[in-house]
């Protein structure tokens, strides 16, 4: 199993939203190094949701349940999608201030890249990040 984040804006698509609708096709990406992170997804795979905007930070919890196929959205060129289902929120949103402040997250992806919208996460930084929701901020 691999560990990857999701960005999305939370005004456009939310974790409510994903909730809502059980599972959902992640589509709509457009950079081709986030469209090569999303074809390596595969089916079983752990993803943090994670909202940008004004308050950015992680979540919650999914899972890949559908490798990459071709983005039915895309007018042209050689995009992909996979489809993800909640698994759960997370305990307590953790920010991405927080997160840039754990020096056991110092190398992660996220703090290093904030704009790529798909991006790995490695078992070390998963596994903090889910102890940090039961820490009280």
């Amino acid at each position: 199993m691999n560990y990857w984040l999701l960005k999305t804006d939370p005004d456009t698509y939310n974790w409510d939203n994903l909730v809502s609708k059980g599972s959902d096709m992640w589509d709509g990406v457009r950079n081709y190094q986030a469209r090569n992170n999303l074809r390596e997804i595969k089916k079983g795979d752990a993803i943090f949701i994670y909202h940008s905007g004004n308050e950015p930070g992680i979540i919650g919890l999914a899972e890949a349940i559908k490798e990459y196929y071709p983005d039915p959205t895309a007018d042209n060129g050689d995009w992909s999608v996979i489809e993800i289902k909640p698994v759960r929120k997370l305990k307590r949103y953790i920010t991405l201030e927080e997160i840039k402040q754990k020096p056991e997250l110092g190398n992660m992806y996220l703090v290093r890249n904030t704009r790529l919208s798909v991006q790995p996460v490695t078992l070390k930084e998963y596994n903090f990040i889910l102890k940090l929701e039961n820490v009280d901020k």
